[in-house]
Protein backbone atom coordinates (compact mmCIF):
# COMPACT_ATOMS: atom_id res chain seq x y z
CA UNK A 1 0.00 0.00 0.00
CA UNK A 2 1.79 3.25 -1.32
CA UNK A 3 1.75 5.82 1.75
CA UNK A 4 0.91 9.53 0.63
CA UNK A 5 2.59 12.87 1.04
CA UNK A 6 1.86 13.71 4.57
CA UNK A 7 0.28 17.39 5.23
CA UNK A 8 1.05 20.61 3.73
CA UNK A 9 3.62 23.12 4.65
CA UNK A 10 0.95 25.97 5.74
CA UNK A 11 0.30 23.97 9.19
CA UNK A 12 1.82 25.65 12.33
CA UNK A 13 4.31 23.52 14.40
CA UNK A 14 2.92 21.36 16.43
CA UNK A 15 5.17 18.65 18.16
CA UNK A 16 2.56 16.66 19.55
CA UNK A 17 1.09 16.35 16.27
CA UNK A 18 4.35 14.94 14.88
CA UNK A 19 4.84 12.69 18.29
CA UNK A 20 1.16 11.03 17.40
CA UNK A 21 1.91 10.89 13.56
CA UNK A 22 4.87 9.17 14.15
CA UNK A 23 4.02 6.17 16.55
CA UNK A 24 1.27 5.95 14.02
CA UNK A 25 2.94 5.75 11.15
CA UNK A 26 5.51 3.83 13.07
CA UNK A 27 3.18 0.50 13.85
CA UNK A 28 1.45 0.48 10.84
CA UNK A 29 3.47 2.28 7.66
CA UNK A 30 2.22 0.79 5.10
CA UNK A 31 -1.78 1.16 5.94
CA UNK A 32 -2.49 -2.69 5.73
CA UNK A 33 -3.68 -2.87 9.39
CA UNK A 34 -5.85 0.32 9.77
CA UNK A 35 -7.54 -0.78 5.95
CA UNK A 36 -8.13 -4.14 7.47
CA UNK A 37 -9.82 -2.05 10.32
CA UNK A 38 -12.14 -0.62 8.25
CA UNK A 39 -13.12 -3.28 5.89
CA UNK A 40 -14.03 -6.03 9.20
CA UNK A 41 -15.65 -2.55 10.66
CA UNK A 42 -18.32 -2.10 7.23
CA UNK A 43 -18.87 -6.56 7.74
CA UNK A 44 -19.50 -6.37 11.52
CA UNK A 45 -22.29 -3.57 11.00
CA UNK A 46 -23.84 -5.38 7.53
CA UNK A 47 -23.37 -8.70 9.71
CA UNK A 48 -23.66 -10.72 6.49
CA UNK A 49 -24.07 -13.87 7.75
CA UNK A 50 -27.43 -13.05 9.59
CA UNK A 51 -29.13 -10.92 7.34
CA UNK A 52 -27.62 -10.62 3.85
CA UNK A 53 -26.99 -7.78 3.74
CA UNK A 54 -23.39 -5.98 1.90
CA UNK A 55 -24.50 -2.85 0.86
CA UNK A 56 -24.50 0.92 3.13
CA UNK A 57 -27.71 1.54 2.24
CA UNK A 58 -29.13 -1.64 3.23
CA UNK A 59 -28.86 -0.32 6.69
CA UNK A 60 -30.90 1.25 9.06
CA UNK A 61 -30.01 5.01 10.01
CA UNK A 62 -29.63 3.89 13.65
CA UNK A 63 -26.82 1.34 12.32
CA UNK A 64 -25.60 3.91 9.95
CA UNK A 65 -24.42 7.02 12.83
CA UNK A 66 -23.32 3.46 14.98
CA UNK A 67 -20.52 3.41 12.80
CA UNK A 68 -18.26 6.06 14.00
CA UNK A 69 -18.33 4.09 17.21
CA UNK A 70 -17.80 0.91 16.12
CA UNK A 71 -14.43 2.62 14.07
CA UNK A 72 -13.34 4.08 17.49
CA UNK A 73 -13.61 0.81 19.30
CA UNK A 74 -12.01 -1.16 16.51
CA UNK A 75 -8.65 1.07 16.24
CA UNK A 76 -7.98 1.13 19.92
CA UNK A 77 -8.19 -3.05 19.78
CA UNK A 78 -6.20 -2.84 17.02
CA UNK A 79 -3.39 -1.05 18.45
CA UNK A 80 -4.22 -0.90 22.19
CA UNK A 81 -4.60 2.74 22.46
CA UNK A 82 -4.79 3.75 25.86
CA UNK A 83 -7.75 5.39 27.27
CA UNK A 84 -8.01 8.84 27.20
CA UNK A 85 -8.29 11.53 30.27
CA UNK A 86 -10.34 13.66 28.41
CA UNK A 87 -10.54 12.49 24.93
CA UNK A 88 -11.15 8.95 23.41
CA UNK A 89 -7.57 7.78 23.65
CA UNK A 90 -3.87 8.33 24.55
CA UNK A 91 -1.72 8.08 21.77
CA UNK A 92 2.26 9.06 22.29
CA UNK A 93 0.92 10.66 25.80
CA UNK A 94 -1.14 12.90 24.28
CA UNK A 95 -5.09 13.21 23.95
CA UNK A 96 -6.24 12.25 20.79
CA UNK A 97 -10.39 12.50 20.30
CA UNK A 98 -11.61 9.51 17.88
CA UNK A 99 -13.80 11.04 14.79
CA UNK A 100 -15.64 9.76 11.74
CA UNK A 101 -17.82 10.75 9.23
CA UNK A 102 -18.36 9.60 5.51
CA UNK A 103 -17.84 13.68 4.15
CA UNK A 104 -15.03 14.39 6.01
CA UNK A 105 -17.28 16.75 8.11
CA UNK A 106 -16.09 16.14 11.62
CA UNK A 107 -17.98 17.30 14.56
CA UNK A 108 -16.74 18.87 16.84
CA UNK A 109 -17.81 19.92 20.23
CA UNK A 110 -16.06 22.49 21.96
CA UNK A 111 -14.04 20.48 24.75
CA UNK A 112 -12.29 19.32 21.40
CA UNK A 113 -10.83 22.87 21.35
CA UNK A 114 -7.23 22.67 22.10
CA UNK A 115 -6.91 18.63 21.17
CA UNK A 116 -5.73 16.65 18.42
CA UNK A 117 -8.17 15.07 16.16
CA UNK A 118 -7.56 11.47 14.84
CA UNK A 119 -9.86 12.07 12.16
CA UNK A 120 -11.15 9.33 9.29
CA UNK A 121 -13.59 8.40 6.29
CA UNK A 122 -14.40 5.79 4.28
CA UNK A 123 -16.05 4.59 1.09
CA UNK A 124 -17.06 0.80 0.83
CA UNK A 125 -18.20 1.39 -2.91
CA UNK A 126 -14.82 2.67 -3.59
CA UNK A 127 -12.70 0.52 -1.46
CA UNK A 128 -11.09 3.35 0.17
CA UNK A 129 -10.19 4.91 3.17
CA UNK A 130 -8.55 7.56 4.83
CA UNK A 131 -7.14 9.02 7.94
CA UNK A 132 -5.62 12.26 9.38
CA UNK A 133 -5.01 14.49 12.06
CA UNK A 134 -5.83 17.85 13.33
CA UNK A 135 -5.84 20.10 15.84
CA UNK A 136 -9.12 21.46 16.79
CA UNK A 137 -8.78 25.37 17.23
CA UNK A 138 -11.26 28.27 17.76
CA UNK A 139 -9.45 29.20 14.27
CA UNK A 140 -9.90 25.63 12.56
CA UNK A 141 -13.62 25.32 13.36
CA UNK A 142 -16.71 26.26 12.22
CA UNK A 143 -19.23 27.59 15.10
CA UNK A 144 -22.01 25.51 15.43
CA UNK A 145 -25.00 27.05 15.77
CA UNK A 146 -26.83 24.10 17.35
CA UNK A 147 -27.60 23.78 21.44
CA UNK A 148 -24.28 22.00 21.71
CA UNK A 149 -22.12 24.17 19.98
CA UNK A 150 -20.40 21.61 17.68
CA UNK A 151 -18.95 22.80 14.59
CA UNK A 152 -16.79 21.38 11.68
CA UNK A 153 -13.61 22.15 10.10
CA UNK A 154 -13.61 25.58 8.19
CA UNK A 155 -11.65 25.95 5.08
CA UNK A 156 -8.28 26.69 7.22
CA UNK A 157 -9.10 23.78 9.23
CA UNK A 158 -9.34 21.25 6.19
CA UNK A 159 -5.98 22.59 5.02
CA UNK A 160 -4.43 21.87 8.13
CA UNK A 161 -5.34 18.15 8.19
CA UNK A 162 -1.83 15.80 8.60
CA UNK A 163 -3.48 13.38 5.62
CA UNK A 164 -1.91 9.75 7.34
CA UNK A 165 -3.39 7.73 4.36
CA UNK A 166 -5.55 9.74 1.89
CA UNK A 167 -7.91 8.00 -0.80
CA UNK A 168 -5.99 4.19 0.41
CA UNK A 169 -7.37 1.08 -0.97
CA UNK A 170 -9.27 -1.23 1.80
CA UNK A 171 -10.04 -4.95 0.66
CA UNK A 172 -12.77 -4.73 -1.53
CA UNK A 173 -16.40 -6.06 -0.86
CA UNK A 174 -16.62 -7.80 -4.53
CA UNK A 175 -20.23 -8.17 -4.44
CA UNK A 176 -20.24 -4.28 -4.54
CA UNK A 177 -17.90 -4.79 -7.73
CA UNK A 178 -20.10 -7.05 -9.76
CA UNK A 179 -23.27 -5.91 -11.78
CA UNK A 180 -26.71 -5.75 -10.23
CA UNK A 181 -27.54 -8.82 -12.31
CA UNK A 182 -24.78 -10.75 -11.21
CA UNK A 183 -25.54 -10.00 -8.11
CA UNK A 184 -29.31 -11.04 -8.12
CA UNK A 185 -28.11 -14.32 -10.08
CA UNK A 186 -25.43 -15.04 -7.16
CA UNK A 187 -28.31 -14.58 -4.12
CA UNK A 188 -31.39 -15.96 -6.27
CA UNK A 189 -31.15 -20.33 -5.28
CA UNK A 190 -32.58 -20.56 -1.76
CA UNK A 191 -29.80 -23.15 -1.28
CA UNK A 192 -27.04 -21.43 0.51
CA UNK A 193 -24.42 -24.09 -1.13
CA UNK A 194 -26.01 -23.28 -4.69
CA UNK A 195 -25.87 -19.55 -3.58
CA UNK A 196 -21.68 -20.05 -2.75
CA UNK A 197 -21.22 -22.16 -6.09
CA UNK A 198 -22.85 -19.60 -8.15
CA UNK A 199 -20.73 -16.84 -6.40
CA UNK A 200 -17.57 -19.09 -7.76
CA UNK A 201 -18.59 -19.33 -11.38
CA UNK A 202 -19.89 -15.77 -11.31
CA UNK A 203 -17.58 -13.52 -9.48
CA UNK A 204 -13.81 -15.46 -10.76
CA UNK A 205 -10.71 -14.25 -10.94
CA UNK A 206 -11.89 -11.65 -7.94
CA UNK A 207 -10.59 -11.41 -4.59
CA UNK A 208 -13.54 -13.26 -2.55
CA UNK A 209 -13.48 -12.68 1.13
CA UNK A 210 -14.88 -15.24 3.98
CA UNK A 211 -16.89 -12.37 4.72
CA UNK A 212 -18.54 -12.09 1.56
CA UNK A 213 -18.72 -16.22 1.21
CA UNK A 214 -20.69 -16.01 4.68
CA UNK A 215 -22.68 -13.42 3.76
CA UNK A 216 -24.00 -15.62 0.48
CA UNK A 217 -24.11 -18.56 2.38
CA UNK A 218 -25.72 -17.60 5.44
CA UNK A 219 -24.67 -20.50 6.90
CA UNK A 220 -23.09 -20.93 10.40
CA UNK A 221 -20.36 -23.45 8.78
CA UNK A 222 -20.24 -21.30 5.62
CA UNK A 223 -16.53 -22.57 4.93
CA UNK A 224 -17.85 -25.95 4.67
CA UNK A 225 -19.75 -24.89 1.30
CA UNK A 226 -16.08 -24.16 -0.12
CA UNK A 227 -14.27 -27.31 0.54
CA UNK A 228 -13.61 -30.34 -1.23
CA UNK A 229 -15.61 -32.72 0.06
CA UNK A 230 -18.62 -31.81 -1.49
CA UNK A 231 -18.36 -27.66 -1.21
CA UNK A 232 -18.04 -25.46 -4.18
CA UNK A 233 -14.58 -26.94 -5.03
CA UNK A 234 -15.59 -30.19 -5.75
CA UNK A 235 -19.10 -29.04 -8.04
CA UNK A 236 -17.23 -26.25 -9.80
CA UNK A 237 -14.27 -29.29 -10.52
CA UNK A 238 -16.34 -30.61 -13.46
CA UNK A 239 -16.73 -27.12 -14.84
CA UNK A 240 -13.04 -26.51 -14.84
CA UNK A 241 -12.94 -24.04 -12.08
CA UNK A 242 -10.43 -24.12 -9.23
CA UNK A 243 -10.32 -22.37 -6.32
CA UNK A 244 -7.50 -20.53 -4.83
CA UNK A 245 -7.19 -19.45 -1.37
CA UNK A 246 -4.51 -16.83 0.02
CA UNK A 247 -3.99 -18.69 3.51
CA UNK A 248 -1.65 -21.16 1.95
CA UNK A 249 1.74 -20.66 -0.13
CA UNK A 250 1.33 -23.12 -3.07
CA UNK A 251 -2.19 -21.83 -4.02
CA UNK A 252 -0.93 -17.68 -3.92
CA UNK A 253 2.02 -19.05 -6.00
CA UNK A 254 -0.62 -20.86 -8.08
CA UNK A 255 -2.56 -17.92 -8.54
CA UNK A 256 0.69 -15.95 -9.59
CA UNK A 257 1.76 -18.86 -11.83
CA UNK A 258 -1.58 -18.60 -13.93
CA UNK A 259 -1.49 -14.92 -13.64
CA UNK A 260 -5.10 -14.33 -12.21
CA UNK A 261 -6.08 -11.86 -9.36
CA UNK A 262 -3.67 -12.89 -6.39
CA UNK A 263 -5.68 -13.98 -3.23
CA UNK A 264 -4.67 -12.20 0.30
CA UNK A 265 -4.86 -14.00 3.54
CA UNK A 266 -8.64 -14.96 4.11
CA UNK A 267 -9.38 -14.33 0.56
CA UNK A 268 -10.64 -16.58 -2.14
CA UNK A 269 -10.17 -16.91 -6.13
CA UNK A 270 -11.80 -19.32 -8.44
CA UNK A 271 -10.46 -19.56 -11.61
CA UNK A 272 -11.50 -21.79 -14.73
CA UNK A 273 -8.16 -23.34 -16.26
CA UNK A 274 -7.69 -25.45 -18.96
CA UNK A 275 -5.18 -28.09 -20.19
CA UNK A 276 -2.11 -26.17 -22.68
CA UNK A 277 -0.91 -28.37 -25.13
CA UNK A 278 2.76 -26.66 -24.72
CA UNK A 279 4.36 -24.98 -22.36
CA UNK A 280 2.88 -20.96 -22.48
CA UNK A 281 3.42 -17.92 -20.03
CA UNK A 282 1.49 -17.40 -17.41
CA UNK A 283 0.91 -21.45 -17.28
CA UNK A 284 1.44 -24.11 -14.19
CA UNK A 285 1.99 -27.60 -13.63
CA UNK A 286 -0.77 -29.53 -11.12
CA UNK A 287 -1.77 -33.08 -11.44
CA UNK A 288 1.01 -33.96 -14.46
CA UNK A 289 -0.18 -31.62 -16.74
CA UNK A 290 0.18 -27.72 -17.66
CA UNK A 291 -2.63 -25.70 -17.50
CA UNK A 292 -3.28 -21.85 -18.55
CA UNK A 293 -6.60 -19.63 -17.54
CA UNK A 294 -9.31 -19.98 -19.70
CA UNK A 295 -11.78 -16.90 -20.45
CA UNK A 296 -15.06 -17.17 -18.00
CA UNK A 297 -17.53 -18.50 -21.02
CA UNK A 298 -15.25 -21.10 -22.71
CA UNK A 299 -16.86 -23.74 -23.76
CA UNK A 300 -13.45 -26.42 -23.16
CA UNK A 301 -14.14 -27.26 -19.79
CA UNK A 302 -12.90 -30.23 -18.46
CA UNK A 303 -12.22 -31.54 -15.36
CA UNK A 304 -9.73 -29.17 -13.21
CA UNK A 305 -6.83 -30.47 -11.35
CA UNK A 306 -7.54 -31.31 -7.73
CA UNK A 307 -5.67 -28.48 -5.47
CA UNK A 308 -3.71 -29.07 -2.26
CA UNK A 309 -4.45 -27.78 0.83
CA UNK A 310 -0.57 -26.09 1.04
Amino acid sequence: MQELPLGNIHSPNDSPLENVLGWISKQDPSGIRMANVFRQTFDQLYDGQRTGRYRWDQLYKTEKTHFGTLIEINLQREFDFADGLVMDYQIAGHEVDCKYSATASWMLPPESIGHLILGSVADDQQSTWSVGLVRATVENRNVGMNRDKKGTLNALGKQRIRWIHKDAPMPPNILLHISAADAAKIFAPSSGQARVNELFRTAMNQRISRNVVATVAQQRDYMKRVRANGGARTTLRSEGIIILSGDYKKQVSIAKELGCAIPQEGELVSIRVVQADIALANSVELDGARWVASVKDNARAELAPTIQNQ
